[in-house]
């Protein structure tokens, strides 16, 4: 019924205003590792760019990202530190590829080679550029329900020091510094930044408090060897400390910590022989490690040291050729180099001796992208990419986009389609039993948008229909003898994501961002094996952790010159989850829908900008995650200055 009426309301703002469409002055990397103008992409995507956060109040990305991007799932498994995962378009973490300054990120140790956001502050970040849909064509594996590219800050301007300071609730401190600027011939940036809090309790079921510290440097320098040749090379290095809680309420809840290193370098050489040509050889590489004294498992009550490895090496060379005015090509190869290494626990020699578990595979890929201006309103991108695994599979994807600035509606049409796959990850492989039984998983996605802006009464506005479905979905449920599988059944979600901003007057601002999840989770519901009391036992068919609906609001009202307040609300439906240990048979619960609000007061004063805000203002209670606790009422100050 909610977008039934959306639609409605929607339609009805069509049918009585009309505004030619326009150039929007918004230039966009990600949808083709190039830069285009976002009013020729056929692709949905969301900018948050450096006054977004700059103008933040939020410590993580991650928290920033589940406050501004329509369409994206969200959940933590408690306070500050813990694991957190974004879903974008319904489907699980592992779908969404992740880049930080172009390099790859995941944790290959991992069962899907997932990638959380935990740990990534957002002092050191100028930008991110978020894909919805099958971006395979140009990002490869993984990248079937979108992908999300971070860009780190730069030197530019005069050559200057910064700094910004905040601290709140759960005596919480966060303190950055950085120094950088530019001229003519080079650009460097160098900044270093601590959090540190006493925490919240990771799990609803008792009181301690887990602590966590984040250490981020980040170094970015970029010189101009000739009028052809340009160098840059950026290092980021995060080093963070948790402690955190057993899942099982009987289980030991003080000793489990965890320490984690995470590291990103690239090293970037542009050459331009012609204007029509430019050339891009990128070396990259990605490290990350844990060690953690954990509770062994759900059986044993028992803390253990474990130590979990990722590393993956990438060499790359990306071409731009621009045969005229019309036309644009993006082509490149690429070769990537992933390694997973762990040791194996041992619990009075349940598991035999403990040993060094290595295991690596490469992936070599060809790619190329056309863009095109079919005429002064018409743009059309078709994308192809070609991925040989070491495991003996040979894989390709495609994707066409389309963009029309139509004049009778005055807007923007978009509409994109595309296919894409998922290797299965280094631990799937070689906890299969039987590597050479694995497929790569498949999926394919359509969406069709339209984008309008009415001007003469301040409202914007974008809707966008999407659906998505892939199959051969490894699982290591019963039904695969508890190792993993392809297994029958087909994935599907579709939606709508609705993005509105109404600016009534000058210091007056309303934004409204809805989405409709519709996910079938055909991996367990399909499964004959599935039954009461079985480890996948379900209350519905839908995608674990994605609530059908999701509602952002925000105000913000300019008080007066210098000075702003604004609100955040967040309403999310009922979600299913996957049971755990404190229950008997382990069957699946429905999460409790919850509504949430912030406040926020901003003020300037010459080059800073000061900052309050009270987070959960009515201090709700509730879980994004089985029995993991979310954050309590917070009040933070703090400040920053300006460039």
């Amino acid at each position: 019924k909610i977008t039934f009426v959306l639609i409605i309301l929607t339609a009805f703002s069509f049918s009585f205003v009309s505004v030619n469409a326009k150039e929007i002055p918004v230039i966009v990397i990600a949808p083709s590792k190039t830069p285009q103008s976002i009013s020729t992409v056929g692709t949905s995507v969301k900018v948050l760019d450096e006054q977004d956060l700059i103008g933040s109040k939020d410590f993580f990305l991650g928290d920033l990202l589940n406050n501004s991007v329509p369409g994206m799932n969200f959940f933590q498994t408690g306070g500050a530190g813990t694991q957190m995962g974004l879903q974008l378009r319904g489907l699980p973490k592992a779908y969404s590829t992740v880049y930080i300054d172009g390099v790859k990120k995941s944790d290959a140790s991992t069962p899907k080679n997932d990638f959380y956001f935990d740990d990534i502050l957002t002092g050191p970040i100028s930008r991110v550029e978020i894909l919805k849909g099958n971006q395979s064509s140009i990002y490869g594996s993984g990248a079937m329900g979108g992908t999300i590219n971070i860009f780190s800050k730069k030197g530019s301007g005069d050559f200057k020091n910064n700094y910004s300071y905040s601290a709140g609730t759960n005596n919480t401190h966060n303190l950055g510094f950085s120094y950088g600027g530019s001229d003519e011939t080079k650009d460097f940036y160098i900044g270093v930044e601590r959090y540190q809090t006493d925490g919240i309790s990771a799990m609803t079921h008792n009181d301690e408090k887990d602590a966590y510290k984040n250490h981020t440097f980040l170094t970015n320098y970029g010189y101009k060897i000739s009028e052809n040749l340009e160098f840059r090379g950026i290092y980021k290095f995060t080093d963070s400390k948790l402690h955190y809680d057993a899942v099982r309420s009987t289980f030991n809840q003080i000793d489990n910590s965890s320490h984690e290193k995470d590291s990103s370098a690239t090293l970037n050489f542009t050459y331009k022989p012609i204007d029509k040509l430019k050339s891009n050889i990128i070396f990259s590489n990605a490290y990350m490690s844990r060690t953690s004294d954990n509770v062994v498992n759900q059986f044993y009550n028992v803390v253990l040291e474990q130590d979990y490895w990722s590393y993956r090496d990438t060499i790359s060379l990306e071409n731009n050729y621009k045969v005229n005015d019309n036309y644009n090509v993006v082509f490149g190869i690429e070769k990537e180099f992933e390694e997973m290494r762990y040791n194996p626990y041992d619990y009075k020699g349940a598991w035999g001796s403990p040993t060094d578990f290595k295991k690596g595979e490469e992936i070599t890929s060809q790619y190329i992208d056309v863009q095109s201006k079919l005429n002064e309103k018409l743009f059309a991108t078709f994308g192809a990419r070609f991925d040989k695994h070491s495991q003996n599979l040979n894989e390709d994807s495609e994707r066409i986009s389309v963009a029309y600035l139509s004049d009778a509606l005055g807007a923007k049409i978009k509409s994109s389609y595309g296919t894409g796959i998922k290797f299965p990850s280094l631990y799937e492989y070689y906890k299969s039993g039987n590597p050479d039984s694995l497929v790569a998983e498949h999926g394919e996605s359509f969406d069709f948008g339209i984008e309008k802006s009415f001007s003469n009464i301040g409202f914007d506005v974008d809707l966008t229909f999407f659906q998505h479905r892939y199959e051969d979905t490894i699982e290591g449920w019963k039904a695969a003898g508890w190792t993993p599988k392809n297994v029958a059944g087909t994935v599907t979600t579709k939606g709508i994501d609705l993005i509105s901003n109404f600016k009534p007057k000058k210091d007056l601002n309303f934004n409204l961002q809805y989405t409709y999840n519709n996910t079938y989770d055909g991996a367990d519901f399909d499964d004959p094996d599935m039954g009461p009391g079985s480890a996948g036992d379900f209350h519905s068919s839908q995608m674990v952790r994605v609530p059908r609906h999701l509602l952002n609001f925000g105000i913000n009202y300019n008080i007066l010159n210098n000075m702003s307040v604004n609100w955040k609300t967040k309403w999310s439906d009922t979600a299913r989850d996957y049971g755990n240990g404190n229950e008997s048979n382990y069957t699946d619960v429905r999460l409790d829908s919850y509504l949430v609000n912030d406040f926020g007061l901003d003020f300037l004063y010459q080059n800073y900008r000061g900052y309050v805000s009270l987070s959960n203002v009515f201090d709700e209670k509730y879980s994004q995650a089985l029995q993991f606790a979310a954050p309590e009422r917070a009040l933070n100050i703090g400040f920053k200055k300006l460039y």
